[in-house]
């Protein structure tokens, strides 16, 4: 096994059985960053100097036996969760110039905890708000395996630099699809998990406000143990996000039994034969391990991408110009722009606010009855491989990404894997969601998908 092809709990056994020094593992990684980042513009900010000396540190610790579960192992960060002595950009220019963060976010910390080497700070879109990862500091995020396509976003550096061999693992933030689209763009795996399950502390900008239900910090990796390996390291409340609540996460390890509805078309926009043909693949694979698969799609399920929205902007955007106004960013980029223009469309005034929760609220208590029938929901992440820099604003384009605004109005937690590859070579993804707090069951299909290697042909 090629060594940067090794998922990071591979890379911990390696390292814990003498095979290879830390130091080693993340100069390697450097190394491979310093050849894939130009062609890529992933990685806004290397972290190498304190890299490898806490490579040092861990090297020290594997030798006197006292080895963490990721001991040496690197990881990288979307720049918009803090890190002790780095700038946490957010990707827009009135965090620019912010002094260097005095303390790591939680989830960077917890990963520290268990023996884990931040090594690198990756690309985003102006304030994580557009689904390619372009923005007015660092400019864009090219895709792996066509630089003239986008990675994706918001967590889109992440992505690319993953699936380069840059970094086995790392942390990204999704409220509309952030982590799940750029994994299926650039072929490797994600967890959007369920709502409250991870803590916020530390992300930039911070929870709070009408939309804090949509998002979380998720975790994304060449491999879905890892996933699941993370999972138990970074769940749990710390204290200071209020959100974040005390329940174990569990791994599932039974696939026999499970009944999982699929669909391939969510009614909001068709997706290409390509993807519809990796989700049926994906749906066999399922079956042949003894799932009880069904094609259904809950009659919600159409409804996704208009109330996403208007939960989005029911002020019109007029909350986030404030916003950025109030930080400092006097331009933003057109991406950005392109978002606040379909916002603005959405603005209600407080009657009909209270209606779009109230709608919301009968949203999830549809979703949720279909639980009665299925432990999981299996489907496209977009309805389209990954597509040119600059057109995923487009009309035709847009509503494509409503297959992963489904699992952010029912706060579920969601999985993408790689089921596929189209016919111009990109990789396509699918997504399995399941039923609140059964975060390991989704992730337990996907691993199921991935070892049937159906995005290896």
């Amino acid at each position: 096994m090629k060594l940067l092809e090794a998922s990071g709990s591979a890379q911990a056994a390696m390292l814990r059985r003498g095979e290879i020094s830390s130091a080693e593992l993340v100069g390697t990684h450097l190394a491979r960053i310093g050849q894939v980042n130009p062609a890529l513009n992933a990685v806004v900010e290397l972290l190498a100097e304190s890299a490898l000396a806490a490579a040092a540190e861990s090297d020290a610790r594997i030798a006197r036996g006292e080895a963490r579960i990721f001991e040496g192992v690197p990881f990288s960060i979307k720049d918009s969760i803090e890190v002790r002595g780095t700038t946490c950009s957010a990707g827009t220019l009135g965090y620019r110039s912010n002094p260097p963060s005095q303390r790591d976010a939680t989830l960077v910390a917890r990963l520290r905890n268990a023996g884990a080497v931040p090594i690198a700070r990756t690309n985003l879109p102006d304030l994580l708000f557009a689904f390619e990862s372009d923005n007015l500091i660092f400019g864009r995020t090219n895709n792996p395996y066509d630089p003239t396509r986008t990675a994706g976003g918001s967590s889109g550096g992440e992505a690319a630099l993953i699936a380069s061999g840059g970094s086995p693992f790392g942390l990204g933030s999704d409220a509309a699809g952030s982590v799940r689209l750029p994994a299926h763009y650039c072929g490797i795996a994600a967890l959007k998990p369920t709502s409250g399950r991870l803590p916020r502390t530390g992300h930039v900008p911070p929870a709070g406000g009408w939309i804090e239900s949509l998002w979380q910090i998720g975790p994304m990796a060449r491999h879905v143990e890892d996933l699941e390996v993370m999972m138990e390291i970074l769940s749990g409340p710390d204290g200071e996000d209020r959100t974040a609540l005390p329940i174990p996460f569990a791994k599932q390890t039974q696939i026999q039994g499970l009944r999982v509805a699929f669909f391939t078309d969510n009614g909001i926009l068709t997706p290409d034969r390509a993807t519809q043909a990796a989700v049926l693949h994906a749906a066999k694979a399922l079956e042949n391990a003894g799932a009880i698969v069904e094609e259904c799609r809950p009659p919600a399920v159409d409804r996704s991408y208009d109330l996403e929205m208007r939960f989005l902007g029911p002020d019109g955007g007029d909350g986030l110009w404030a916003f950025l106004k109030s930080i400092g960013s006097d331009r933003t980029h057109p991406l950005l722009g392109g978002w606040l223009e379909k916002l603005a469309q959405y603005r209600v005034d407080m009657a009909g606010f209270g209606a779009l929760w109230a709608e919301l609220d009968a949203f999830r208590s549809e979703m949720y009855a279909g639980l009665k029938r299925f432990d999981a929901l299996l489907s496209p992440v977009a309805a389209f491989p990954a597509v040119p820099h600059g057109s995923s604003i487009r009309e035709d384009i847009f509503p494509g990404y409503s297959y992963t605004m489904t699992h952010n109005l029912t706060g579920w937690p969601a999985a993408v894997v790689r089921a596929g590859t189209s016919p111009e070579g990109l990789p396509i993804g699918i997504q399995i969601a399941a039923g609140p707090w059964r975060d390991g069951m989704a992730l337990a299909l996907a691993g199921c998908v991935e070892t049937a290697g159906l995005g290896l042909h």
